[in-house]
């Protein structure tokens, strides 16, 4: 057996204990979660497509927690409108071409509802089209990512550029006095759309991008680009590259010794980022999320609570960069349309109703959809990891998406 495909195989094995363990059932090469009461009328039936497996599995497993924690509370307070919802889970494994397959038997036979998922922006364009275009399905895609995804009954519910950077590269620049940029990024979608972004508004703002590089996701030796990084003046890196490059990258950044040199930002950082890296390289890193464990939220306190009883022996977090809150953000908008189109599971009567649909609580604070753009607003935080946890820098309520209008 070769040795990624032993790895595979450890991977599947340790995530179908944790999903036994948890409550779920195969059915098929899925999994499924049944509530444990029932209507006579049927249950409402949830989709989750999500990394069970491969190199970004410890995003993905916090997802299907943070998605059976909603669904748990729904179910717990009676359902939605008397129905019970039932959740059906298939392995998008880190890799594309395995997902849409997946995903399809979501589709043609769980028949669900509605599909939350997706890490990477190269999987949700692999799995939008089964699903949206061929499924005729409603598609809630949770991560933050480099916006521009005005796909009709496709919404999303993680941060954007602007909620994420139109405050973050400024405070850098202006208050902690960051001047050149290097921008080491994965060769795809997010960060090749996301540098655009930044370069935009680190040159608005008086600063410079010294270098911008692209490498593939799973490349492991950065020697040189760390070299150019610590012999060009760079004072600060904004880092896009992913797992599995990032341990890599992270690592030989440290040994250089640069910590000591400059900063470091990486927006998809959070408190799950320990199960990606070494706790020393996270020391000093700013990100900026719609959630940290360290605001001052009584809601969001009591969702972390919840969810270390309900998954006491995890070590996947409920976090922001991970994509769990905008898992657990998307479960509860879409539990909002339902109810106002009065029980209609319809896709065209749901994706209707989710221009408006809007929760008073959520992570971080609350949350809406902005009608007519397929985005959320939510609250936003600037903090920096120190000595294990992320301390809170500044906070912006409802701020807005800036995608599609």
């Amino acid at each position: 057996m070769r040795s990624n495909d032993s790895m595979t195989r450890r991977g599947f094995l340790r995530g179908s204990s944790a999903l036994a363990a948890a409550g779920w059932t195969a059915a098929g090469a899925g999994w499924v979660l049944k509530p444990t009461w029932a209507n006579a009328a049927g249950s409402i039936k949830m989709g989750i497509a999500t990394d069970i497996t491969g190199a970004i599995a410890p995003s993905g497993n916090a997802n299907w927690q943070a998605a059976q924690l909603a669904v748990k509370q729904i179910n717990d307070a009676g359902g939605i409108l008397g129905k019970p919802v039932e959740l059906f889970l298939e392995d998008t494994a880190s890799d594309p071409g395995t997902a849409v397959g997946n995903v399809r038997r979501l589709v043609q036979s769980a028949q669900v509802d509605v599909i939350l998922g997706g890490i990477t922006s190269a999987m949700r364009e692999a799995i939008k089209n089964p699903i949206v275009r061929r499924g005729k399905t409603l598609y809630i895609y949770p991560q933050l990512y480099e916006g521009q995804e005005c796909t009709e009954h496709l919404y999303c519910t993680g941060p954007t550029p602007a909620q994420q950077c139109a405050r973050l590269l400024p405070y850098l620049i202006n208050e902690k006095g960051y001047k050149r940029f290097a921008l080491p990024s994965a060769n795809y979608i997010w960060p090749q759309l996301l540098n655009k972004w930044a370069r935009r508004v680190i040159e608005e703002n008086g600063a410079e991008v010294v270098m911008e590089e692209y490498f593939p996701l799973d490349q492991l030796e950065y020697s040189a680009t760390v070299g150019k990084i610590m012999s060009e003046g760079v004072d600060h890196v904004f880092n896009t590259v992913i797992p599995p490059g990032l341990q890599a990258f992270m690592k030989q950044l440290y040994e250089a010794g640069y910590y000591d040199k400059g900063g470091q930002t990486c927006v998809y950082f959070d408190e799950n980022s320990v199960n990606y890296v070494a706790a020393r390289e996270l020391e000093g890193v700013y990100s900026c999320l719609d959630m940290f464990h360290t605001i001052d939220d009584a809601y969001s306190a009591q969702l972390i609570s919840e969810y270390d009883a309900l998954f006491p022996d995890t070590k996947y977090l409920f976090s922001a960069g991970s994509a769990a809150t905008g898992m657990y953000r998307g479960v509860k908008l879409y539990e909002q349309a339902v109810l106002a189109t009065n029980g209609d599971l319809a896709r065209d009567a749901t994706s209707a109703a989710m221009e408006n649909a809007a929760i008073k609580e959520g992570p971080g604070g609350p949350s809406r959809i902005i009608p007519g753009t397929g985005h959320a607003e939510m609250n936003m935080y600037i903090a920096q990891s120190r000595g294990g946890k992320w301390d809170i820098i500044s906070s912006e309520t409802t701020v807005p998406p800036q995608e599609c209008a």
